[in-house]
Protein backbone atom coordinates (compact mmCIF):
# COMPACT_ATOMS: atom_id res chain seq x y z
CA UNK A 1 0.00 0.00 0.00
CA UNK A 2 2.74 2.44 0.95
CA UNK A 3 4.71 1.52 -2.18
CA UNK A 4 1.66 2.17 -4.33
CA UNK A 5 1.15 5.55 -2.69
CA UNK A 6 4.81 6.49 -3.18
CA UNK A 7 4.67 5.36 -6.82
CA UNK A 8 1.54 7.45 -7.36
CA UNK A 9 3.18 10.54 -5.82
CA UNK A 10 6.33 10.06 -7.92
CA UNK A 11 4.24 9.58 -11.05
CA UNK A 12 2.27 12.75 -10.31
CA UNK A 13 5.44 14.75 -9.65
CA UNK A 14 7.09 13.57 -12.84
CA UNK A 15 4.08 13.16 -15.11
CA UNK A 16 2.14 16.36 -14.50
CA UNK A 17 4.92 18.80 -15.42
CA UNK A 18 5.53 16.85 -18.62
CA UNK A 19 1.83 16.89 -19.50
CA UNK A 20 1.62 20.60 -18.71
CA UNK A 21 4.64 21.32 -20.91
CA UNK A 22 3.04 19.40 -23.76
CA UNK A 23 -0.17 21.40 -23.29
CA UNK A 24 1.81 24.65 -23.49
CA UNK A 25 3.60 23.47 -26.60
CA UNK A 26 0.23 22.85 -28.27
CA UNK A 27 -1.00 26.35 -27.48
CA UNK A 28 2.17 27.89 -28.97
CA UNK A 29 1.24 26.78 -32.51
CA UNK A 30 0.67 29.68 -34.90
CA UNK A 31 -2.94 30.54 -35.57
CA UNK A 32 -4.02 29.71 -39.10
CA UNK A 33 -4.37 31.15 -41.62
CA UNK A 34 -1.41 33.49 -41.39
CA UNK A 35 -1.64 36.71 -43.40
CA UNK A 36 0.89 35.35 -45.88
CA UNK A 37 -1.30 32.27 -46.46
CA UNK A 38 -4.25 34.32 -47.69
CA UNK A 39 -4.95 34.56 -51.40
CA UNK A 40 -4.09 37.94 -52.96
CA UNK A 41 -7.80 38.74 -53.43
CA UNK A 42 -8.48 37.99 -49.76
CA UNK A 43 -5.55 40.16 -48.69
CA UNK A 44 -6.86 43.02 -50.82
CA UNK A 45 -10.34 42.80 -49.29
CA UNK A 46 -9.04 42.39 -45.74
CA UNK A 47 -6.26 44.98 -46.07
CA UNK A 48 -7.70 47.26 -43.34
CA UNK A 49 -7.36 44.33 -40.90
CA UNK A 50 -3.73 43.53 -41.78
CA UNK A 51 -2.23 45.31 -38.73
CA UNK A 52 -4.59 43.38 -36.43
CA UNK A 53 -4.39 39.98 -38.16
CA UNK A 54 -1.66 38.53 -35.93
CA UNK A 55 -3.65 39.35 -32.79
CA UNK A 56 -6.88 37.67 -33.99
CA UNK A 57 -7.90 34.23 -32.83
CA UNK A 58 -8.56 31.43 -35.31
CA UNK A 59 -12.36 31.75 -35.18
CA UNK A 60 -12.30 35.46 -36.06
CA UNK A 61 -9.80 34.89 -38.85
CA UNK A 62 -12.01 32.17 -40.27
CA UNK A 63 -15.06 34.47 -40.24
CA UNK A 64 -13.14 37.25 -41.98
CA UNK A 65 -11.86 34.83 -44.64
CA UNK A 66 -15.45 33.70 -45.26
CA UNK A 67 -16.50 37.35 -45.64
CA UNK A 68 -13.61 37.98 -48.04
CA UNK A 69 -14.72 34.99 -50.11
CA UNK A 70 -18.28 36.41 -50.33
CA UNK A 71 -17.03 39.92 -51.13
CA UNK A 72 -16.96 39.57 -54.95
CA UNK A 73 -20.65 38.59 -54.94
CA UNK A 74 -21.68 41.62 -52.86
CA UNK A 75 -23.26 44.70 -54.37
CA UNK A 76 -20.93 47.70 -54.66
CA UNK A 77 -22.82 49.46 -51.84
CA UNK A 78 -22.31 46.48 -49.54
CA UNK A 79 -18.62 46.32 -50.45
CA UNK A 80 -18.16 50.00 -49.57
CA UNK A 81 -20.00 49.57 -46.30
CA UNK A 82 -17.87 46.55 -45.39
CA UNK A 83 -14.65 48.41 -46.18
CA UNK A 84 -15.72 51.41 -44.10
CA UNK A 85 -16.70 49.21 -41.16
CA UNK A 86 -13.38 47.37 -41.25
CA UNK A 87 -11.52 50.70 -41.17
CA UNK A 88 -13.71 51.90 -38.29
CA UNK A 89 -13.22 48.60 -36.43
CA UNK A 90 -9.43 48.83 -36.62
CA UNK A 91 -9.59 52.34 -35.13
CA UNK A 92 -11.40 51.09 -32.01
CA UNK A 93 -9.53 50.33 -28.82
CA UNK A 94 -9.74 46.79 -27.41
CA UNK A 95 -12.16 48.03 -24.74
CA UNK A 96 -14.41 49.63 -27.36
CA UNK A 97 -14.34 46.43 -29.43
CA UNK A 98 -15.33 44.35 -26.43
CA UNK A 99 -18.18 46.78 -25.70
CA UNK A 100 -19.33 46.57 -29.33
CA UNK A 101 -19.30 42.76 -29.21
CA UNK A 102 -21.29 42.79 -25.96
CA UNK A 103 -23.81 45.25 -27.40
CA UNK A 104 -24.18 43.07 -30.51
CA UNK A 105 -24.81 39.97 -28.39
CA UNK A 106 -27.40 41.88 -26.33
CA UNK A 107 -29.20 43.16 -29.42
CA UNK A 108 -29.12 39.71 -30.99
CA UNK A 109 -31.11 38.35 -28.04
CA UNK A 110 -33.93 40.89 -28.39
CA UNK A 111 -37.29 39.93 -29.83
CA UNK A 112 -38.12 41.20 -33.36
CA UNK A 113 -40.43 43.87 -31.89
CA UNK A 114 -37.75 45.09 -29.51
CA UNK A 115 -35.21 45.17 -32.35
CA UNK A 116 -37.58 47.26 -34.47
CA UNK A 117 -37.98 49.71 -31.59
CA UNK A 118 -34.20 49.99 -31.13
CA UNK A 119 -33.82 50.53 -34.89
CA UNK A 120 -36.47 53.26 -34.81
CA UNK A 121 -34.71 54.97 -31.88
CA UNK A 122 -31.40 54.81 -33.75
CA UNK A 123 -32.97 56.32 -36.87
CA UNK A 124 -34.48 59.16 -34.82
CA UNK A 125 -31.07 59.78 -33.27
CA UNK A 126 -29.39 59.83 -36.71
CA UNK A 127 -32.02 62.30 -37.96
CA UNK A 128 -31.41 64.56 -34.98
CA UNK A 129 -27.69 64.56 -35.79
CA UNK A 130 -28.48 65.43 -39.40
CA UNK A 131 -30.44 68.49 -38.21
CA UNK A 132 -27.46 69.63 -36.11
CA UNK A 133 -24.45 68.66 -38.23
CA UNK A 134 -21.91 70.37 -35.95
CA UNK A 135 -22.92 68.32 -32.92
CA UNK A 136 -21.29 65.05 -31.96
CA UNK A 137 -22.00 63.12 -28.75
CA UNK A 138 -18.25 63.08 -28.08
CA UNK A 139 -17.99 66.87 -28.36
CA UNK A 140 -17.53 68.66 -25.03
CA UNK A 141 -20.38 70.93 -24.00
CA UNK A 142 -20.07 74.49 -25.24
CA UNK A 143 -18.94 77.04 -22.66
CA UNK A 144 -21.68 79.37 -21.43
CA UNK A 145 -22.11 82.64 -23.29
CA UNK A 146 -20.34 85.29 -21.17
CA UNK A 147 -23.22 87.78 -21.51
CA UNK A 148 -25.76 85.17 -20.47
CA UNK A 149 -23.57 83.96 -17.61
CA UNK A 150 -23.07 87.53 -16.31
CA UNK A 151 -26.80 88.23 -16.47
CA UNK A 152 -27.60 85.00 -14.64
CA UNK A 153 -25.06 85.78 -11.91
CA UNK A 154 -26.32 89.32 -11.37
CA UNK A 155 -29.96 88.25 -11.21
CA UNK A 156 -29.34 85.20 -9.05
CA UNK A 157 -28.83 87.17 -5.86
CA UNK A 158 -25.16 87.99 -6.23
CA UNK A 159 -23.58 89.84 -3.36
CA UNK A 160 -22.96 93.56 -3.78
CA UNK A 161 -19.56 94.47 -5.11
CA UNK A 162 -16.81 94.39 -2.48
CA UNK A 163 -18.63 91.96 -0.15
CA UNK A 164 -18.48 88.21 0.06
CA UNK A 165 -21.43 85.89 0.24
CA UNK A 166 -21.91 84.34 3.70
CA UNK A 167 -19.86 81.17 4.25
CA UNK A 168 -17.16 82.13 1.75
CA UNK A 169 -13.58 81.76 2.89
CA UNK A 170 -10.74 84.06 2.00
CA UNK A 171 -7.58 82.59 0.56
CA UNK A 172 -5.69 80.73 3.28
CA UNK A 173 -8.46 81.14 5.87
CA UNK A 174 -10.95 78.42 6.78
CA UNK A 175 -14.63 78.91 6.03
CA UNK A 176 -16.79 79.89 9.02
CA UNK A 177 -18.45 76.95 10.74
CA UNK A 178 -22.10 76.32 9.98
CA UNK A 179 -24.37 76.86 12.95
Amino acid sequence: MAQTLVALIVWLCLGLPTAAAQGKANTQKPVKPAWSELKPGQQKVLAPLAPEWDRMDAARRKRWVEIADRYPRMKPQEQQRLQKRMVDWVKLTPVQRAAARDKYQTLKKLSPDQRREVTAQWQRYQQSLAREPHFSPSDPPAPPDPQTADAATSTAGAAPSGTKPPGTATAGAPAPAAQ
